[in-house]
């Protein structure tokens, strides 16, 4: 391109100065429009407008509850907005597993423009998306003086099926948001090597750590500058005799000063990895050698480099969650993908004068390492999500190569673009088609069950998707699932279908997968409990005990609070069957185990204790042993004067509702005025409620009824 070039220049100045020469008026050059600047502008709002046009449905999609809950919809603290409070929680959190602050930070922006409506956290990932797309163009323009191909990999970038889990999801705004801040961090880092200073340094610093502080995934940056050092920017010097100066001014220097350069950046890398281990062990996530030996794990990253590149060729069968296949990888996948990236490396390696070949696929291996599962986080062999930023580079090799072939056998430009065009066409329809699979739960999990096998995971996912009351709402449901009773009982099926194979895995892997199999029989349990399946019920809280019990004895920091949870459910199941004994030995144990954890953390814990009190007191109640109800509704009582002081919002209603208890159990036991005193307090906390919320004032009914009835009954005593 550059020869073509210099061929129109020297066409131009023959031309001056022919006119010259004929000619004793200087008439000025005629200069076309669309050139260097006003060209780039043209095509970065081209490039702009083309891929929001192809991700403005996702305006009329729903969340999908797939850890939208987590990260929005059942977030409070993300749902108090922007303020300090937010902002001093997301720097201290490790919620979801990850520390990612201003990932936290820009939820709560979107929450505070547009609250729970989806339309505009969907917009503002594609917005996103949109930016990083015309950045890489940008980027790529700037470094290798290269339009064309520059264009064809940032298009490739933004109309790509595989990159639609990481726009199309709210709970991924961490991905696309730390890809922004990695290209910016790429561009600071690019203007610093052509004069070096420290804060043209700092710059980079500051932009790296904050794309740390968006999603840990980024944190192979200071290596991805050192390839970058290798080519485009051509600054490392490969041996001593190399003299002279790149064509785009960034001085040559030799390999260890590079890495040296990198130092600062690589303590940011080490930090942000100490801190992301924490937060993923603190949420259980990381699993261990023996739930995922080393062995498993390796076989594991080499088939799924193989399938990432199978995914980019040919886009078809994506999904949200790929489950971890454990120790059925067939053979022949782990040899096929093995003989692949062994080839490439090779050819690459054999093909090294064309810089962008090594780059590109060191690249790619590379920005891959940190979500290979070597470190085995969760129970997923791969996302799509992780290719966001590794398959650049292979859209550079690839593209570089096909238009140097093309210089070199002199091919027209339309011969170019025809081919270019058609591509970019071919993505865009299956981007758009991909798209229409993240409109809602419901369609989105009906399509993972399509293309995924025996995945237990997304059973669960589209069970708890019928059982949401507001999906009828947002979805349009096929015939099989258009009533209430038909959702439930295609909910019902789909829990099953996990326990099923859950129990199954357990069998040869229990540390992986019975966390999962009790959270989806617990939540089987609650859904026989609304079914009015009350011996299936009791039967899976029971399993659900069982498999707590067992857990925590391995982990009782984490699995104590969930036995005693459960075995709350287990003691409401069993009274409803009128098994009072039994209610009352669950309820009892959940009440040990609660007293251990308040007086550890009684801030969070309390609340449970009160509860548990009072579940007690209810069924002391219902047997006529009022002297240990009471001890049980004053008990619960002295703790929600507490709470109430500190949270009334949320505990004013508890305080009422123990009163209101109390106040019955003095009735029954001819204590008048302390039963005036209980229920007139508890009538005027529900008169107050029903202010602001109309439900509390059927409860204020019901405790001026009993009121009344106290006072009849007063004087014959």
């Amino acid at each position: 391109m550059s020869k073509y070039g210099d061929e129109m220049s020297r066409a131009k100045t023959a031309s001056k100065a022919r006119v010259g020469n004929s000619s004793n008026v200087d008439l000025p050059s005629a200069r076309p429009f669309l050139t260097g600047g006003n060209l780039k502008t043209v095509l970065c709002f081209l490039l702009a407008a083309v891929t929001m046009l192809l991700y403005i449905p996702v305006a009329g999609h729903a969340f999908v509850g797939f850890d939208d809950d987590d990260y929005v919809t059942g977030n409070s603290h993300i749902q108090g907005g922007l303020r300090w409070s937010t902002v001093r929680w997301a720097f201290t959190s490790t919620d979801a597993a990850n520390w990612h602050p201003l990932t936290w930070l820009s939820h709560a922006l979107d929450y505070q423009f547009f609250g729970l409506s989806p339309a505009g956290h969907h917009l503002d990932s594609v917005l996103i998306h949109v930016l990083n797309a015309v950045l890489l163009f940008l980027l790529l323009a700037w470094v290798t003086k290269r339009v064309g191909p520059s264009l064809l990999v940032a298009s490739l970038f933004a109309v790509h099926p595989i990159n639609v889990e990481s726009v199309a999801w709210v709970a991924e705004r961490k991905n696309v948001l730390s890809a922004l801040f990695f290209l910016l961090a790429i561009g600071a880092y690019v203007w610093y090597a052509q004069k070096p200073a420290w804060r043209r340094y700092l710059l980079v610093a500051a932009l790296f750590a904050m794309g740390l502080m968006a999603k840990p995934m980024v944190i192979t940056l200071p290596f991805v500058l050192l390839l970058l050092d290798y080519w485009p920017l051509e600054r490392m010097r490969l041996d001593e005799t190399e003299n002279g100066e790149p064509a785009n001014s960034a001085p040559r220097l030799a390999f260890w000063r590079l890495v040296v350069e990198k130092v600062p950046l690589l303590f940011l890398s080490a930090l942000s990895a100490l801190i992301t281990v924490k937060a993923q062990r603190s949420g259980m996530a990381v699993r261990s050698l023996q739930q995922f030996p080393l062995a498993l794990r390796i076989e594991n990253a080499v088939v799924a480099y193989g399938l990432y590149l199978w995914k980019m060729l040919w886009p078809a069968r994506l999904a949200p969650l790929y489950p971890h296949p454990g120790n059925a990888l067939p053979v022949w996948q782990v040899a096929v993908s093995a003989l692949i990236l062994a080839g490439v490396t090779c050819i690459v390696m054999v093909f090294r004068r064309k810089r962008y070949l090594p780059v590109g696929w060191f690249l790619f291996l590379g920005t891959l390492v940190p979500v290979l599962g070597l470190v085995q986080v969760g129970n997923a062999a791969m996302a799509d999500r992780y290719a966001y930023i590794p398959l650049i580079g292979i859209f550079v090799m690839t593209v570089w190569g096909l238009d140097d072939l093309a210089d070199a056998e002199r091919v027209r430009m339309v011969w170019r673009l025809v081919p270019g065009l058609c591509v970019l066409a071919a993505l865009g329809l299956t981007t758009s088609r991909q798209l229409s699979y993240w409109e809602n739960a419901y369609t989105l999990w009906t399509r993972t069950l399509a293309v995924t096998d025996r995945n237990p995971f997304a059973q669960y996912a589209m069970g708890a998707a019928l059982v949401d009351p507001d999906l009828a709402k947002t979805a349009n449901l096929t015939a099989s699932v258009d009533t209430e009773q038909k959702r439930l009982d295609q909910a019902r099926q789909h829990y099953q279908e996990a326990v099923d194979i859950f129990q199954e895995q357990s069998q040869h892997n229990a540390g992986a997968y019975l966390p999962y199999l009790v959270v989806t029989l617990s939540d089987l349990a609650s859904l026989d409990v609304s079914r009015n399946r009350p011996d299936d019920a009791r039967r899976h809280y029971g399993e659900a005990v069982s498999i707590y019990r067992q857990l925590a004895q391995q982990d009782p920091d984490l699995y104590l609070y969930r036995l005693a949870t459960t075995l709350n459910s287990l003691g409401k199941a069993d009274g409803a069957q009128n098994r009072m004994d039994e209610a009352r030995q669950h309820f009892e144990e959940a009440l040990e185990i609660y007293r251990q954890l308040a007086l550890r953390n009684p801030d969070i814990y309390l609340p449970n204790l009160a509860t548990t009190m009072s579940y007690l007191g209810i069924t002391d109640g219902s047997q006529n042993r009022t002297d240990e109800a009471r001890q049980r509704f004053e008990g619960a009582l002295e703790i929600y004067r507490q709470l109430a002081l500190q949270n009334p919002d949320e505990h004013m209603e508890d305080l009422a509702t123990t009163l209101n208890y109390l106040g019955v159990i003095d009735q029954n036991q001819n204590r008048v005025e302390e039963a005036r005193a209980h229920l007139e307090e508890a009538s005027d906390i529900f008169r107050k409620l029903a202010k602001s919320d109309s439900r509390f004032a059927s409860d204020a009914a019901k405790v001026e009824a009993s009121l009344e009835e106290l006072e009849n009954k007063a004087p014959s005593r």
